[in-house]
C-alpha cells in the first residue's frame, strides 16, 4: 500500500501543459513542478514562453517551452516530436489553452465563432489524439482537461456574454466523459477541471467593472487565486486518482451548486 506522499509524487514524470505561459496554465504548471514533475508548455507566444519556463526552472525540474497553435495539427505533431526527444515520455496531458470572444449571441460574426471552436474544443481534440498516442503505446497517461463553470450552466450575459466560449467548454465536458469510456481500456485516464472565475490580468479591469454582480453569484464571494488549482490539478494527474476517469471537477466557489 503506497502512502499519501507516494500517491502525489510526481518526481521524474513528465506533463505537458498546453496554454502554459500564463494564466491558470502557469499555476497549474506550477503546482506539477511542484510535485516533482518535469513539465513542457506552449503557447503561441515563445517569448511569454521561455518567460514562465524561466520561472518554473525555479522549483528544480526540467522545462521544455516551445511555440504552437494548438489549432494547428502540424504544429502539435511537432510539439509531440520535441516533447518525445527531449524526455521520452508523457505522462500527463493538460489541455488548457483556450480562448473567448465577448459579444451578445445576435452580435457574434461567424470568423470569432469558428476561432472559439478551432481553438478550444479542436485544439483539445487534437492535443488529445495526439499525445494520447504515445499514452497508448504506453499503456498509461492522464489527460486532464480544463473546461469551466460556463460550461455546466446557463450565465448570466451581465455577468459573462460569451455564447462561443460557453458552448465549447460544454463540448469538452461531453468529450471528457465519451474519451475516458474510449480509453479505459488503454489505462488512460480522462478528466475535466471546471473552473469558476478567477482572477487574472486578462479580466482584471471586466471583474472591476462588474465586480459586485461577479461575486453575487459566487457562494464563497471571492474569485479564484493562484493557489485554488493546485490541489485538483495535482490530484488528477497523480497515483492518487488512479480509479478516477470520466470526472467533472468543478474548481468554482459553489456557483454551479446553487
Amino acid at each position: 500500500m503506497a502512502t499519501v506522499r507516494q500517491l502525489f509524487d510526481l518526481t521524474g514524470w513528465l506533463s505537458v501543459v498546453t496554454g502554459g505561459s500564463a494564466g491558470l496554465g502557469l499555476h497549474m504548471a506550477t503546482a506539477l513542478a511542484e510535485a516533482g514533475s518535469n513539465v513542457a508548455i506552449c503557447s503561441r507566444n515563445r517569448e511569454h514562453c521561455e518567460a514562465a519556463a524561466e520561472e518554473l526552472r525555479k522549483h528544480g525540474t526540467e522545462v521544455l517551452a516551445v511555440a504552437c497553435d494548438v489549432s494547428r495539427a502540424a504544429e502539435i505533431e511537432a510539439f509531440k516530436d520535441t516533447v518525445m526527444e527531449h524526455f521520452g515520455r508523457v505522462d500527463v496531458l493538460v489541455n488548457n489553452a483556450g480562448r473567448t470572444w465577448w459579444a451578445a449571441p445576435e452580435d457574434i460574426p461567424l470568423e470569432r465563432w469558428q476561432y472559439v471552436i478551432d481553438l478550444n474544443v479542436t485544439g483539445t481534440f487534437l492535443c488529445s489524439q495526439v499525445f494520447g498516442r504515445v499514452m497508448i503505446r504506453q499503456s498509461r497517461g492522464k489527460i486532464i482537461n480544463i473546461a469551466s463553470a460556463s460550461g455546466l450552466v446557463g450565465k448570466n450575459p451581465e455577468v459573462h456574454n460569451s455564447l462561443a466560449y460557453n458552448t465549447t467548454k460544454g463540448a469538452v465536458v461531453n468529450f471528457t466523459r465519451d474519451l475516458a469510456v474510449k480509453w479505459a481500456r488503454h489505462n488512460i485516464l480522462v478528466n475535466c477541471i471546471a473552473p469558476g472565475f478567477f482572477l487574472a490580468s486578462r479580466n482584471r479591469g471586466r471583474f472591476e467593472e462588474r465586480k459586485e454582480k461577479i461575486l453575487g453569484e459566487i457562494p464563497l464571494a471571492r474569485p479564484g487565486g493562484p493557489d485554488d488549482l493546485k490541489g485538483p490539478i495535482v490530484f488528477l494527474a497523480s497515483d492518487a486518482s488512479n480509479f478516477v476517469t470520466g470526472a467533472i471537477l468543478s474548481v468554482d466557489g459553489g456557483v454551479t451548486a446553487w
